[in-house]
């Protein structure tokens, strides 16, 4: 009977089996309490495991629950109290959360190689750096209850690896007004040879440049209006022209000895900012060229659609969870979800590349619909161990493989989307910012004066 259950699973809601598949390798219930053992400092486990946070906070992040408050409302045995609950979810330490990232990730990569991927820059790793502040909550704790600005729960410095689309290390933060610069210096800790390091302006600053120097990393900054202080500079070579426009380079010097590389990028077209010519600092060999390093700083701004997507596709800010640290649980479990579901992404794409035209790429955003379409039905009509058990005789990627096939391409494919329309931004009185109309009357009107 069982057999027959999964089959007509697999065949009409292959995304929704595929995903249980993947957060089963990702983030077991059992790896989960262990990393939770190891990383504890203050918390204790007792009758509420930390893996049963995990999973209704995943439930929370895809949307097929609308908050934690309703998730632990539907689950049939839940051990403690909801007040407990939300105590142990805001008690949550960082560093677990950052062992949860690193750990989920190093797990999904086996996968994600088995499946394929090509390499931007081949033998080297990608890291993207940048930061995500979450936006102000609800002022549900009393303190927070007489404060009239917003109540912003903190940050995350996220590094990216756009080769894999994996999200692979986070070092989350309490304190909204603390500085980006130091909350990646113990992300750096663990950069190694063979990886190159990618960030705007902001982390161009000695000390994250040292770290990743020490570390025998690579890096490429974007130069700010007021950067570390040289000490000597080499004459400029001939420009080359590229297809954003022309690059030249020179040597720097800095203190401490270090001698780095400075690209200089004259833009054909300005940037929405107005800039029309960039500078980046990187200690790349010189087998990389000036061309090549301008052209890979442009992969910086993959980060930037992860973050959108994270913000679109799942509930990565939560505006009920009040406390600071629980807020980073929501965001640090919409992180988890991302990376299976991007996973889940490449496993279609592979499984439908050559039936499919050049350039043809899943959405992740349908992905999610139909993951969430049939996800909490899959688990009531199926043992959750029966569905373990299929996967024994082969790898992941070769069942995950298997059953993207059942997908239908054509209703997961990513929209392209058009040029963007140019609006004026001219000043407006505020009166005039802040006026309504009846959007009927105006159809009605405008109907009129068409002919």
């Amino acid at each position: 009977m069982w057999a027959e259950v999964l089959a007509r699973l697999e065949k009409k809601t292959p995304a929704s089996v595929m995903t249980k598949l993947i957060l089963e390798q990702a983030v077991p219930a059992a790896w989960v309490d262990q990393v939770f053992e190891e990383q504890r400092q203050r918390q204790y486990p007792r009758e509420l495991l930390f893996s049963t946070i995990v999973e209704l906070m995943s439930l929370v992040s895809l949307g097929l629950r609308p908050s934690l408050h309703a998730a632990a409302r539907q689950m049939e045995h839940l051990p403690v109290t909801l007040a407990a609950l939300y105590d142990k979810v805001s008690r949550t330490e960082p560093a677990l959360l950052r062992a949860l990232v690193t750990g989920s990730a190093e797990r999904l990569a086996p996968t994600i190689e088995e499946l394929g991927f090509l390499a931007i820059l081949p033998g080297w790793q990608l890291r993207v750096v940048d930061g995500n502040h979450l936006p102000s909550t609800e002022k549900r704790l009393g303190a927070l209850r007489r404060e009239r600005g917003a109540a912003r729960p903190g940050f995350s410095v996220v590094v990216y690896d756009p080769d894999l689309d994996q999200i692979v290390d986070l070092q989350p933060c309490e304190d909204a007004y603390a500085s980006e610069r130091v909350g990646v210096l113990p992300l750096l800790a663990r950069a190694s040879k063979g990886q190159l390091w990618m960030a705007d302006r902001l982390y161009c600053t000695l000390p994250v440049m040292q770290a990743c120097a020490d570390a025998s990393a690579s890096f490429i900054f974007r130069q700010p209006s007021k950067h570390p202080r040289l000490i000597q500079e080499s004459d400029w070579q001939e420009p080359t022209p590229v297809e954003a426009g022309a690059v030249r380079e020179q040597t720097i010097e800095l203190n401490g000895g270090h001698r780095w590389r400075r690209i200089e990028l004259n833009l054909q077209t300005a940037t929405e900012s107005g800039d029309s010519v960039m500078w980046f600092w990187s200690n790349l060999p010189d087998t990389i060229s000036a061309g090549q390093i301008a052209d890979l700083y442009r992969r910086r701004w993959s980060i930037e659609g992860m973050f959108q997507r994270l913000e679109s596709v799942l509930d990565s800010e939560i505006a009920s969870l009040g406390s600071p640290r629980a807020a980073l649980l929501g965001f640090a479990s919409a992180i988890l979800t991302y990376n299976v579901l991007a996973v889940l992404k490449r496993s279609v794409e592979q499984a439908h590349r050559e039936t499919q035209p050049e350039g043809w790429e899943a959405s992740v955003f349908h992905l999610a619909v139909q993951v969430r379409s049939g996800y909490e039905g899959m688990q009531v009509a199926l043992p959750p161990e029966y569905l373990l058990l299929q996967s024994i005789s082969e790898t992941l990627a070769q069942r995950l493989l298997a059953l993207a096939r059942n997908i239908k391409p054509k209703q997961v494919a990513k929209s392209i989307r058009g040029p963007k329309i140019a609006k004026s931004k001219e000043w407006l009185e505020g009166r005039a910012a802040n006026a309504h109309v009846s959007k009927d009357r105006v159809l009605k009107a405008h109907k009129k004066k068409t002919p």
